[in-house]
């Protein structure tokens, strides 16, 4: 019988810090609602599971081999291709390839770094709630922006910059880095509320080796090698 519930325990994805308060809130409106009008507790029965489902945050197993650059968000990759990165980032006006990843209201929010290094700046920018999807979006919508520098193992020592950006739904960007600090592959830097996306930059020349409309797990999907630059293609196979 133990190792029926710890299974089952196992199973059951930790909440993360940020999700208590919006889980106390849903709970306890369920349990006065009980009391009151039995199919309205119901229905808030289910948004209570949805809440806790959203501030899921289960562990990763991330690669940590040379030149990795790892999809920092669960979702879906929506766009690809070069693109100025946000100004505040003093990244320059190069066209760096850019790999956007949609998250919606049913994706896990915990954002992870993509590369491991020294986060040289966090930059915050207020901004609209346009639909996250839409390209305009990366430059109009509120955002909060990281800079990495790679340490020097072979494949490494770049730049790469990591961009939350609030959605249609979305209205809440939390960080939990800070500027200076070290990071590593696949470490939880913060995550957004409810439903948004996120912009990774990576240098020119790098080919991405994931494609449009396909989904991504957070501190586990590969988006390039950079220690094998054009080794990559973006040629797939849907089955």
């Amino acid at each position: 019988m133990n190792s029926v519930v710890k299974s089952i325990a196992a199973a059951i994805p930790k909440v993360n810090r940020e999700g208590y308060p919006f889980v106390a809130i849903a709970a306890g409106l369920t349990l006065v609602a009980s009391f009151i009008w039995s199919p309205l507790a119901w229905i808030l029965f289910g948004l209570t599971i949805w809440v806790v489902a959203f501030f899921r945050d289960p562990p990763r197993v991330t690669p940590v081999a040379p030149g990795l650059v790892i999809a920092p968000a669960d979702g879906r990759v929506s766009q690809i291709g070069p693109a100025v990165p946000p100004p505040e980032l003093d990244l320059g006006h190069e066209g760096w390839i850019r790999v956007s990843i949609f998250m919606n209201v049913f994706n896990c929010h915990v954002n992870r770094a993509p590369v491991g290094g020294r986060i040289t700046r966090i930059a915050y920018k207020p901004g609209k709630f346009l639909n996250a999807e839409l390209d305009k979006a990366s430059e109009h919508n509120e955002r909060n922006g990281l800079v990495i520098a790679t340490d020097d193992r072979p494949g490494a020592g770049v730049t790469i910059g990591v961009v939350q950006i609030a959605g249609l739904v979305a209205r809440r960007i939390v960080s939990w880095a800070k500027e200076g600090e070290t990071i590593a592959p696949g470490d939880r830097f913060g995550m957004i509320r409810f439903g948004s996306r996120l912009d990774v930059y990576m240098p020119a020349g790098t080919v991405p080796l994931v494609a449009i409309g396909q989904t991504t797990i957070a501190g586990e999907t590969v988006l390039a090698d950079l220690s094998r630059p054009g080794s990559g293609h973006e040629v797939v196979r849907v089955s």
